[in-house]
């Protein structure tokens, strides 16, 4: 879909950035000379912007052999960075998309600088096209005839377009893991069960030559996985254990684990959630589908790392033999648990989930789920809550957060937090120990099935979808930590975790 060419590809629609400057640039100068003027007529009437983020389409006489120019508002260049770069592209790709233009070409050059150089700016091109052409798969009755979508993407540039391929190479990536992880998010929960989400696994294992385990119900209970087994109870629906297992080194040894929690709808059992809470828990599976949408990325991408994804997977339903507050059951790692809230379930299944990606070797783990609305209350919808046992660690899943322009915010773990959810008469940890912190305390309790494994867990309630639409996409899912993680696997350091 997106090419590096040194020629103009699509002489029909051109893409061209407009930085503030007293002169043209000499690339958009090339422009004027060929609509004879006319941009620097446009550009002093007001007509064609340069403010940041404004798009105005101008079509050109017909001897420029061209049928029509999009030009987007770069504001200053001082200013201009990389996340500025896909912000840009994003809105200008989001008008072309509602022009149903199916090729487009990209005059590359006038969005390069010296902070955003060549293969930065074919990235933000490629991944901020994806993101913002992105449209939610629905089930209403439709037209036969399909709408038009952009299927070819040409980055002309005079510099060296093997280092443009790469970009576009990686910004694809990166945009499609995370719309593959919004697609699973935003499918109802009936069409996307346990089942089905092993299902996709399988495919994407076959597809990229990972190998996969499938655990079934008897597996687990053979094993003893209690926590998972615990929340599938009220379910008709057979649990699933999902494990995908990349292996780009010779020896299986410092390997990045990702825990995704993937409860394909939440009820919240019998402490069941309101009428209006209950809507939109088909999302409950944010976590399952970013660590999907990252191994989706790292197939594409092929790091030098070892990754192992676990993703423990059921609904969470309401029966004669669904779990019951005061319930004690005993997880994976042999750990008691006392069951007092059933909505609090998430943590059960990650608490198996992260025992069972350490006994496949994991040195380093990552959990992410839609986890607490406490950590809505406290960080909002626009920012991922944190926790760590390891700080060298969490410095490294920061800056792929910075890369990626995923804003996480650290939470804290104290002895008393720890004593919290240790306060049980009846097992060795309790599920929910109260309203106070509630964000912590799950994060806590997660905290203590990682044990001394360096962990970051990544509380993605708040994120995981959004009310409004924006540059990058509609409302609903958001593809949240899908690249956060891909980054993680492609700049891991084991020796700065074990410094």
């Amino acid at each position: 879909m997106f090419y590096a060419v040194n020629q103009l590809e699509n002489k029909e629609t051109l893409l061209v950035g407009l930085f503030q400057k007293s002169q043209l640039t000499e690339k958009v100068k090339e422009i004027d000379e060929k609509l004879d003027g006319q941009l620097t007529q446009l550009l002093k009437d007001g007509d064609v912007s340069v403010k940041r983020n404004q798009v105005s389409k101008v079509f050109p006489p017909l001897a420029s052999g061209m049928k029509r120019i999009y030009f987007i508002g770069l504001g200053r260049e001082a200013d201009y960075t990389f996340e500025d770069a896909k912000e840009c592209f994003a809105r200008a790709f989001q008008t072309i998309h509602k022009d149903r233009k199916e090729e487009v070409s990209v005059l590359l050059d006038t969005f390069i600088t010296d902070k955003v150089p060549a293969a930065d700016a074919a990235h933000a091109l490629a991944e901020s096209c994806l993101l913002a052409t992105y449209e939610v798969q629905d089930y209403k009755h439709k037209s036969n005839e399909p709408e038009k979508q952009m299927k070819s993407v040409y980055a002309l540039t005079e510099g060296d377009s093997q280092e443009v391929q790469a970009g576009l190479r990686v910004g694809r990536a990166f945009g499609q893991a995370a719309n593959s992880a919004r697609m699973l998010v935003n499918m109802p929960g009936n069409m996307l069960t346990a089942t089905d989400l092993a299902s996709y696994a399988v495919e994407l294992a076959a597809k990229y030559d990972f190998e996969c385990e499938i655990l079934e119900k008897d597996d687990m209970e053979e094993l003893g996985m209690g926590g998972i087994l615990a929340v599938n109870q009220g379910s008709s629906e057979p649990p699933k254990m999902i494990v995908l297992k990349y292996q780009a080194k010779e020896a299986w040894e410092d390997v990045i684990g990702f825990v995704g929690k993937g409860i394909t709808f939440d009820t919240g059992g019998y402490s069941i959630k309101t009428k209006d809470g209950i809507v939109g828990m088909k999302s409950d599976m944010g976590g399952a589908a970013a660590v999907l949408g990252a191994m989706e990325a790292i197939g594409e991408l092929r790091p030098e790392q070892n990754v192992l994804a676990v993703i423990p997977s059921t609904d969470n339903m309401i029966s004669g033999a669904a779990m019951k507050p005061d319930d004690v059951i005993v997880s994976l790692s042999g750990k008691t648990i006392e069951i007092l809230n059933t909505d609090a379930e998430g943590r059960l299944v990650l608490a198996d989930g992260i025992t069972y990606a350490k006994q496949h070797g994991a040195s380093v783990l990552v959990d992410a789920a839609t986890l607490t609305g406490g950590v809505v209350v406290a960080l909002g919808t626009e920012t991922t809550g944190a926790m760590t046992n390891d700080q060298a660690f969490y410095q490294q899943v920061a800056e792929a957060a910075e890369e990626c322009g995923e804003a996480i915010w650290q939470l804290p773990i104290t002895e008393k937090d720890k004593k919290r959810v240790k306060n049980s008469q009846m097992a060795d940890l309790n599920n929910s120990p109260g309203r106070e912190g509630h964000a912590i305390m799950a994060g806590t309790f997660i905290g203590e099935f990682a044990e001394h494994t360096p962990w970051v867990h990544l509380d993605i309630a708040g994120t995981a979808t959004s009310k409004k639409a924006t540059c990058f996409g509609p409302a609903g899912a958001t593809g949240v930590m899908a690249r956060t993680l891909a980054t993680l696997a492609e700049r891991f350091t084991p020796e700065k975790t074990k410094a």
